[in-house]
C-alpha cells in the first residue's frame, strides 16, 4: 500500500488535483444543457392520449439498502393504486438486478452503469417524466455522485418539457458545486419534500417545495409470523422483550470517487477496506477508525449496562449490506456474540417483519426507525445527520435522538434504554399519533402529484379511474389493518 500510495502521489503532482465528483457534476451539466438545445428540434418521447405515461424512477436501488427500497416499494404501490397499470408504464433504474429480484412489481428494472450521464440522458429522453425517489436527494453527506443522479434526471426531465418530481426526498448540507446545480436545474421540477428543514435548505436555493413525508410508512409485510420464526431460529425463547441494535459506519461518509485508486484497487486489490464499488472509494484514516471505535464502544458500554438490570434477548441488525463490518465490530465487543440479521442475506420483507417483532430498537439507521413505528415499537436513534434527529422531533421526543459523537454515548445510550422500558406506554402512543399524521401527509403527497399530472396532462384520464379528491387517505395504497387502526384511534 506504501508504495501505491507514492506512485499515486506522483500521478497527482504531474497532473494536478483530480476531482472525479466536479467532473462527474460537469458532465452532468452538460448533457442537461445539450437536451435543452435539442429539445427544439428532437423532444423525445412525447406522451399522446390513450398510452400509459412513461414514468422513469430515479434512484439507488440494487445496494440492498432495506430502506431504500422500501420507500420506493410504497411509492409504487401508491402510483399504482394513483394511476393503475393502464395509465403508468414504469421503469426504475438498479445497480444490480439481482439484488432487486422479486422487487418492485410489474415495474421494468433498468441497469445503472457506474458512469452514467450518457445513459441517464438516453433513458430520460425517452421517457414521459422522471420521478426521482432516494431518501438523501439532494446532499453532499453520502455521495455527491447520489445527488449528481438526482439532479441530472430530474433536469434533463425539466428541460424536455416533461414531467419532472422530486417525491419524498430530503436536503441537507450540500458542497458548492452540488448547491449550483440544484438552484439551476431543479427550480423548474415539483419538488415534494419529507420535512420542513429541506424545504428551508430549498428555499434559500431558490427552489419551491411542497410539504411530504417519507414513503415507507405504508409498507405491508406479507408473512408478519416471519420474523418470530427468523428470531426462534436464532435462539429466542418467545418470552423475553427482543431489544434490536442497528449500528452503522458512522464517519467514512462520504463517498468519492477516485479514479487512480480505483486503477490501482483494480490491478492490485489496494485499499479494499475503503472500496466501495468501481471507482468508488469510502473515507478511512486512522482518525475515522478511532471515533468509529468509540462510537461502538458507547453503544456497547450502554446495552452491557441496560442487560446488566434487565433481562432481553437482543439481535444486531444490519439493514444494508455495509452494516455487516459494523455488527461484527459490536458483536466482538462481547463474549457471547449476538445474532445477527443483514440485508445481504434477507430481502426486505423478512428484515421489517424482524424489526415489526421486536419490543425495542436502538438504531442509526433512519428506516429502521420508520419501518418499525407502525407496529409500535418503542425506538429511539443514535444520528450521524439530521433525518433521525428531525424525526424524533417529529414524534415529541427529541431527548430519544443521542448524536454518534457523543463523548458520553455509554451514558447515554443506557438513559434512553431505560427510557424505552420504563415509559413505554408513552413512547409508544406517540408513535403512534406520529404514524397516523405521516399517513394523511403521504396522502396529501398523492394529491399533489395526481393534480401536478393533471396540469401538465389534461386529457390523463385519471378522474375517470380514481375519483378521490380532497381525501389525502383516499389517495394511499392499501392499509393493513393496524395502520386502520392507528389512524381511527388517532384520527
Amino acid at each position: 500500500m506504501g508504495l501505491i500510495d507514492r506512485l499515486a502521489g506522483r500521478v497527482r503532482d504531474a497532473v494536478g488535483p483530480v476531482d472525479s465528483d466536479l467532473a462527474l457534476q460537469a458532465s452532468m451539466a452538460a448533457c442537461i444543457e445539450l437536451a435543452a438545445t435539442r429539445y427544439a428540434v428532437d423532444p423525445g418521447a412525447q406522451w399522446e392520449p390513450g398510452n400509459p405515461l412513461k414514468l422513469l424512477l430515479a434512484g439507488y436501488a440494487g445496494s440492498r439498502n432495506t430502506g431504500a427500497d422500501v420507500r420506493v416499494e410504497e411509492m409504487i404501490r401508491q402510483f399504482r393504486h394513483l394511476l393503475g397499470d393502464e395509465l403508468a408504464e414504469l421503469s426504475i433504474l438498479t445497480i444490480d438486478p439481482a439484488r432487486t429480484r422479486g422487487y418492485f412489481r410489474t415495474v421494468r428494472q433498468l441497469t445503472l452503469p457506474k458512469v452514467f450521464p450518457r445513459f441517464i440522458t438516453d433513458t430520460v429522453h425517452q421517457q414521459h417524466g422522471v420521478i426521482a425517489c432516494e431518501g438523501s436527494m439532494f446532499k453532499s453527506k453520502f455521495a455527491n455522485a447520489l445527488s449528481t443522479l438526482m439532479v441530472g434526471a430530474l433536469g434533463l426531465a425539466a428541460v424536455e418539457n416533461k414531467v419532472a418530481v422530486g417525491y419524498g426526498g430530503e436536503a441537507g448540507k450540500m458542497d458548492p458545486a452540488l448547491e449550483a446545480m440544484v438552484r439551476r436545474y431543479c427550480r423548474d421540477a415539483l419538488i415534494i419534500a419529507r420535512n420542513a428543514e429541506s424545504r428551508e435548505v430549498l428555499a434559500g436555493l431558490g427552489v419551491e417545495s411542497r410539504a411530504g413525508t417519507d414513503t415507507a410508512w405504508t409498507f405491508v409485510v406479507p408473512n408478519p409470523g416471519r420474523g418470530e420464526a427468523m428470531l426462534r431460529q436464532a435462539g429466542w425463547d418467545g418470552r423475553k422483550p427482543v431489544l434490536a441494535v442497528c449500528p452503522i459506519h458512522a464517519f467514512w461518509w462520504p463517498v468519492k470517487p477516485d479514479v487512480l485508486r480505483g486503477a490501482a484497487h483494480w490491478a492490485t486489490g489496494a485499499w479494499s477496506d475503503a472500496h466501495y464499488a468501481g471507482p468508488y472509494f469510502h473515507n478511512l484514516s486512522a482518525d475515522i477508525e478511532a471515533r468509529q471505535d468509540a462510537y461502538l464502544d458507547g453503544i456497547a458500554e450502554g446495552l452491557r449496562a441496560f442487560l446488566a438490570e434487565t433481562d432481553a434477548f437482543v439481535v444486531l441488525v444490519g439493514m444494508e449490506m455495509l452494516d455487516r463490518r459494523s455488527c461484527d465490530a459490536l458483536n466482538s465487543r462481547f463474549r457471547r456474540p449476538f445474532p445477527v440479521f443483514v440485508s445481504d442475506d434477507h430481502d426486505m420483507y423478512d428484515m421489517i417483519a424482524l424489526l415489526r417483532t421486536c419490543r425495542w430498537l436502538l438504531s442509526s439507521r433512519y428506516h429502521a426507525l420508520v419501518c418499525s413505528m407502525p407496529a409500535g415499537v418503542a425506538s429511539a436513534g443514535i444520528t450521524m445527520d439530521e433525518r433521525i434527529r428531525n424525526l424524533m422531533a417529529d414524534r415529541g421526543t427529541p431527548s430519544l435522538a443521542l448524536e454518534v459523537t457523543d463523548e458520553a454515548l455509554g451514558a447515554s445510550v443506557l438513559g434512553v434504554l431505560r427510557t424505552l422500558r420504563d415509559d413505554e406506554p408513552a413512547v409508544v402512543d406517540g408513535i403512534g399519533r406520529c404514524v397516523a399524521q405521516n399517513l394523511v401527509r403521504m396522502g396529501q403527497m398523492g394529491i399533489d402529484l395526481v393534480d401536478h399530472l393533471r396540469e401538465r396532462h389534461p386529457e390523463l384520464p385519471i378522474d375517470t379511474r380514481f375519483g378521490g379528491r380532497g381525501d389525502p387517505l383516499a389517495h394511499l395504497p392499501p392499509l393493513a389493518p393496524h395502520l386502520v387502526t392507528l389512524l381511527e384511534k388517532h384520527g
